[in-house]
């Protein structure tokens, strides 16, 4: 019944795989390999093996890619396995059956992580081409797909654990990336620093990290079938409004507060009057009732692992390392990018799937009312949970230790949070725009999630890979200028003086200057006003011209 006759595994092998998406994944995924490994191939007509660095920086690149673009889409496929039945009303018909839950969990995983299975032996012939070029052997590559396939099945098993917990796919998608994008950076720097280890990294890759692997999985499913075996959130569809005082006094641990500050900031109190006149219904509707429906078990968690991993980074870049304060913005950044699209991409896409934007639609309420109350809603929530970590930085700002050396730092410290407030608006509106165009939650916080790494972190990969493959040419250059689009690239281009050996107290005046371009800085802020000046009259038009709605 777990494997061989799992009515769940074969509905969900049958349903996904017939799927065009499938195919043109599949397509996708082997091109962008293929075309990676095309682009890095070496150039010179005769190769020397007794020097293979060339090879082995190629086939590196080949696995960071493939393992990254793995981790990434893990928790796309399976973080809705078991709200996509909640969503759906059709929980309770399964958990009837007389499938037992264990069953259940196991059916979801195998059938989420086939996409992946498939997508990554596709990819062999295509490493193994890289093989004849020297430096990289055989047990090389088997140690390095052992280890990437163990690892993501732990993340699969990750995304299933959050999916049985929360009742949206949306919050399950977040905690998902909030858990599974440190242990895939912790693999990547533990691969890389077992480089010169030889046969000691093949043991680890084939034996402590499969068994780590299996042992989290299986803690994790155990959990999962028990919570699908004695599930406290199962009922009929009244179950989707969550009375959020009832919530917080059940809570272990971290509990969200509305009369209390700083939580009144994102999660303002209940109304107990009218309307005053004048104010806008939407935005309203969307802070007091819409954001905070579903719970407050998701803005807990996301609360408690930022606030978990922000405490040691915060310390060390900041206080005892300051010269690498840009590595707190860049996480800080890297945690907007999460949180940023959650709290806009569902708000009209959840309207069509309620069947209710024909109704707001033929309402008084104008298109310019509606777009900016959902627009400042979802701004106002990611902008207050992502400034908790920037409190830091303003500390900063007063302390000595970075303005009585050069007063200057305090300009690159303003510049962070002119960084900060440029990101979270991108991210916001970015999510508001796919969720306009997609008529699905999950599809619109997917594409904005592609859209958002596409424009933060692809071009610093293709600066990573152009100044290791083409160094010098006008290629590397072209891509270099294109960083501009990325606000990590901006705040690393920010100067910051600061000697590492005589810190800001050296009575010399010596304190030596962050090798800096702020040029790159204000290409940064035009580019992110000017996009999101096209994303807000992209919206303007789909709320008028589209729909037809007159103002």
């Amino acid at each position: 019944m777990y494997l061989t006759q799992n009515p769940v595994l074969q509905h969900e092998l049958l349903a996904n795989l017939r799927r065009p998406r499938a195919f043109l994944l599949l397509a996708a995924y082997v091109v962008l390999l293929g075309g990676i490994v095309l682009l890095a191939w070496p150039q010179q007509r005769v190769l020397d093996m007794a020097r293979p660095e060339e090879a082995q920086r190629l086939v590196g690149l080949f696995f960071f890619g493939q393992y990254l673009l793995a981790s990434l889409m893990a928790p796309s496929f399976a973080a809705g396995a078991i709200t996509g039945e909640k969503e759906r009303l059709s929980l309770e018909q399964l958990l009837a059956s007389p499938l037992r839950p264990g069953a259940i969990v196991l059916g979801k995983l195998l059938a989420s992580l086939t996409h992946l299975a498939v997508l990554i032996f596709c990819s062999l012939p295509i490493v193994m081409l890289c093989l004849p070029l020297g430096g990289v052997g055989f047990y090389d590559v088997a140690a390095a797909y052992v280890a990437m396939i163990s690892s993501i099945v732990l993340f699969g098993m990750i995304s299933l654990w959050a999916s049985s917990h929360f009742g949206r796919t949306v919050s399950a998608l977040v905690v998902s990336y909030l858990m599974i994008l440190p242990l895939a950076l912790v693999g990547v720097l533990a691969w890389n620093q077992l480089a010169q280890l030889g046969e000691a990294r093949l043991m680890v890759a084939t034996t402590l990290v499969p068994l780590a692997c299996l042992a989290g999985s299986v803690v994790l499913w155990d959990l999962a079938r028990r919570r699908l075996l004695y599930p406290p959130d199962l009922g009929s569809g009244g179950q989707d409004v969550i009375d959020v005082e009832n919530e917080a006094s059940q809570a272990v641990g971290l509990y969200i507060d509305r009369d209390a500050f700083p939580d009144r900031l994102f999660a303002p109190p209940k109304r107990t009057d009218f309307l005053p006149e004048g104010a806008n219904p939407i935005y309203d509707k969307e802070m007091r009732s819409e954001i905070f429906s579903g719970g407050t078990l998701m803005l807990r968690v996301v609360i408690q692992i930022s606030m978990l991993m922000a405490i040691p980074i915060m310390g060390a870049c900041l206080y005892v390392y300051p010269w690498l304060a840009p590595w707190h913005i860049a996480y800080v950044l890297l945690f907007n990018l999460l949180c940023g699209p959650v709290f806009s991409a569902g708000s009209v896409a959840s309207e069509r799937e309620r069947q209710t934007l024909d109704l707001l639609l033929t309402t008084l309420i104008t298109p310019w009312q509606i777009l900016w109350g959902k627009l400042l809603a979802g701004l106002r929530v990611s902008t207050v949970l992502t400034g908790f970590l920037m409190w830091p930085v303003l500390l900063a700002c007063v302390m000595p230790l970075y303005w009585i050396q050069n007063p200057l730092n305090l300009l690159t410290l303003g510049g962070y949070f002119v960084i900060f407030a440029l990101a979270c608006v991108t991210t916001s509106l970015t999510g508001l725009v796919c969720s306009t165009l997609f008529s699905k939650t999950s599809t619109a916080l997917v594409a904005s999630y592609l859209v958002i790494i596409t424009l933060f972190l692809a071009p610093l990969a293709g600066k990573y890979f152009a100044d290791t493959f083409y160094r010098g040419t006008p290629a590397a250059e072209a891509v270099t200028a294109a960083t501009a689009v990325s606000p990590f690239a901006a705040a690393f281009a920010l100067p910051l003086d600061y000697d590492r050996e005589k810190g800001f107290d050296d009575p010399s005046g010596e304190a030596a200057q962050a090798a800096g371009e702020p040029v790159l800085f204000f290409a940064h802020v035009a580019w992110s006003l000017l996009y999101n000046a096209a994303l807000f009259g992209l919206l303007l038009w789909l709320f008028k011209a589209r729909w037809r709605v007159a103002d």
